[in-house]
């Protein structure tokens, strides 16, 4: 069947346009990174800098203890998730493969919790942590997210599309529910895991709102607070240099992603066991 000229070409005109709206504003970031903080303050903006300035990222990184973020944003981001990796695999299979008393009760009660911003329960959950005397420490980053009620509910799809009778011959040939979950189970969601995966630690690593409240010091800071740090200098703005810092601050992001698309791409468009 041959397609409409006209709709390819709306179609190529469309994509243009959303390429734009969603890459344009990364261009510029990047482009105001390498600029003098002259460059950045010019009507009309230029694109293209005279020079490129590559000291704007060691004085980014250099504005205060960067390493001592990274590896705070790194702990924390993969401690979150090996922690819910612990949870939601167990946890999507139970609900997946099993029905027992409440199962239902207790499914609703996690998809409920989807709905409750983090905002919403800081409070409580700042008052627990200080009762436990976790705040200002890397702890309290981690603990509170340490289950998934989205990663349980995108797992519990995947686990459903594994046949019971391949189940069943494992049972028979001896093997326990755990080898089952880390041979059969987890193989098979592995593009779901990944993705997911990529979701949690991106939407961690950026936090901003959580290392805020919960620490005070930067012993236990992350990076988007160091990165906030670069916003004053002599009474301004230095947009150069706080692009500089929001770049070091997405790198990691673009490589995960990067290596982790063709797995992302494979999670949604999976639709059974072959």
């Amino acid at each position: 069947m041959k397609r409409n000229p006209i709709c390819m070409v709306v179609n190529g005109i469309g994509l243009v346009l959303l390429i734009c709206i969603f890459a344009l504003p990364f261009v510029w970031m990047i482009s105001t990174s390498f600029k003098t903080l002259g460059e950045t303050m010019t009507f009309p903006p230029k694109w293209i800098p005279n020079q490129l300035l590559w000291e704007n990222f060691s004085k980014a990184w250099n504005s205060g203890p960067f390493l001592k973020y990274l590896m705070n944003s790194t702990i924390v981001s993969v401690g979150i998730l090996i922690l819910q990796f612990a949870t939601i695999i167990p946890a999507a299979y139970a609900f997946a493969r099993y029905r027992f008393k409440g199962s239902n009760f207790f499914f609703g009660v996690t998809m409920i919790t989807l709905m409750i911003p983090t905002q919403l329960i800081f409070l409580p959950v700042y008052l627990q942590m200080s009762s436990w005397g976790l705040l200002d420490t890397l702890w309290a980053l981690i603990l509170p997210f340490a289950s998934s009620a989205f990663g349980i509910f995108l797992l519990l799809q995947s686990f459903k599309q594994v046949p019971e009778e391949l189940l069943e011959a494992a049972r028979l040939d001896q093997a326990s529910e755990w080898k089952i979950i880390m041979k059969i189970m987890v193989p098979m969601a592995k593009p779901v895991l990944i993705t997911f995966g990529m979701f949690s630690f991106i939407a961690h690593w950026n936090d901003y709102f959580w290392p805020l409240v919960m620490t005070t010091t930067d012993a236990s800071r992350t990076l988007p607070l160091g990165i906030t740090k670069l916003r004053e200098v002599d009474g301004g703005v230095a947009w150069n240099i706080l692009m500089a810092g929001n770049l070091i601050l997405v790198i990691p992001i673009l490589f995960i992603f990067f290596f982790a698309q063709r797995q992302i791409i494979r999670a949604f468009i999976y639709t059974g066991v072959k």
